[in-house]
């Protein structure tokens, strides 16, 4: 075997793959949201607009890095990021993230841990939806476009879908007031949600909307604390307090007991249709066994 090929089964290695995808999108985008920042500055925008702008420019540069990368590494057209469905799956995907928060709220309420002390202008929702573009975009790319979709190729659906939500869960052990149980919470009812809605529509864009949706919702909307960030400014200023297990704590209410449950449900439900339609891929050894 001579160098390049060599190189290529190398640069070909999944790990490899994963590493190299995850580094180049993280640097660019990392690299246009510094210098975004350094820019805005010297702009006569209020803050709240400043940030949206480098959000948007954020998570573009993660989409068309993410675009053009696997374009060139692997030879194919990105179907994943598709826009053939864009409206199915925008409406979808933003219609399961609200319809999970709003739920999780709702119980919340009636189990008397959420009141309503204000209800503000609507551009009190800016801060949510910058937060909710960057993070939304930005994750899904990493850890469903790169982390699982590569692993699916070499150990199926199944495993791929364990080890990308395993991943997602317990990045967020880096955010505040993070727990061992958060971690978990967000690996069952985020990381299988939102792999299991990729595996259905093998499509990102369904994903990201249940993921904008649900960040949107919980700060932007309800005015509650994300993944242990609360945000300065929403459109319902409420007080949350009562049980952990209802309120999700300190972390927000993504550490409750109905968000996971719900997630799971709706995970599940995705898992079920996707298997329906013969979209479940088997990992590489079992592949074998039946081609032989």
């Amino acid at each position: 075997m001579d160098k390049k090929a060599k190189l290529n089964k190398v640069l070909q290695f999944p790990l490899t793959k994963i590493s190299i995808g995850l580094v180049v999108v993280a640097i660019a985008t990392v690299l246009v949201q510094s210098g975004t920042q350094a820019i805005a500055k010297h702009i006569l925008f209020n803050e709240d607009i400043k940030n949206l702008l480098v959000a948007i420019l954020s998570a573009a540069t993660a989409l068309f890095t993410y675009l053009y990368l696997f374009r060139f590494y692997e030879k194919r057209k990105i179907e994943e990021l598709s826009t053939t469905h864009f409206l199915r799956n925008s409406l979808t995907g933003f219609s399961t993230g609200f319809l999970i928060l709003s739920i999780v709220i709702l119980v919340m309420y009636f189990g008397k841990a959420y009141t309503i002390l204000s209800v503000n202008p609507a551009s009190f929702l800016i801060p949510a939806l910058a937060i909710g573009v960057s993070s939304a975009i930005f994750e899904e790319i990493l850890f469903r476009g790169i982390i699982f979709r590569i692993t699916e190729q070499r150990l199926g659906t199944i495993w791929a879908l364990i080890i990308s939500s395993s991943f997602f869960g317990f990045a967020h052990l880096a955010n505040p007031n993070s727990t061992a149980f958060s971690a978990i919470a967000i690996t069952i009812e985020a990381g299988l949600l939102l792999g299991a809605a990729y595996i259905y529509s093998k499509n990102l864009w369904l994903p990201i909307f249940i993921h904008f949706a649900w960040n949107f919702s919980e700060g932007g909307i309800y005015g509650a604390i994300i993944s242990g960030n609360g945000l300065t400014k929403s459109l319902i200023t409420s007080k949350i307090s009562g049980p952990e297990l209802l309120t999700g704590g300190t972390f927000g209410p993504e550490n409750s007991l109905q968000a996971v449950i719900l997630g799971l449900v709706t995970g599940i439900v995705f898992l079920w249709m996707a298997n329906k339609q013969g979209k479940m891929v088997k990992p590489f050894w079992k592949q074998q066994k039946i081609e032989n």
